[in-house]
């Protein structure tokens, strides 16, 4: 075959620096656009975007020259930088590491409103309860040590 076809899509989860509140309201969808740019920047596909005040999903599509953690790493980075230096919160920063899951292209819108209905789906589960239920339904081992 001369070409190489694929479908890398990702749900992807991580939170602020100790899951402190600092997402406010005021200038979420600031982020949120400029997270969808960052990830269309570095090569990525952007198809969605959700957060509260305490984390972030997003729904992208990779090419295969893209390595994940490389991806991702970029990805905090600048948009750390761009919080701290646009809203101006000095100390702001990403918690280490992050949730990936693949999605299946039956799956993408879904996953896709469910990441649109972040605020909502909050008022009645908490992030560690989301994050469990997440990795639990992809079959990821995880300790629970870890999740805090």
């Amino acid at each position: 075959m001369p070409s190489t076809y694929l479908s890398l899509h990702y749900h992807v989860v991580f939170s602020t620096k100790d899951r402190k509140p600092l997402i406010h309201a005021e200038w979420r969808s600031r982020l949120h656009e400029y997270l969808g740019g960052t990830i269309h920047g570095l090569g990525g596909f952007p198809e969605g975007v959700g957060s509260v005040a305490d984390h972030v999903h997003l729904l992208f599509g990779l090419k295969s020259i893209h390595c994940l953690a490389d991806f991702m790493r970029e990805l905090k980075k600048a948009s750390s930088a761009w919080v701290r230096s646009e809203i101006g919160l000095g100390t702001f920063g990403w918690q280490d590491g992050y949730a990936a899951f693949t999605v299946s292209p039956t799956a993408r819108e879904a996953v896709r409103k469910y990441i649109g209905a972040q605020e909502e789906h909050h008022r009645v589960k908490s992030f560690r309860e989301e994050l469990v239920g997440l990795l639990e339904r992809a079959g990821v081992a995880f300790e629970t040590k870890y999740l805090d």
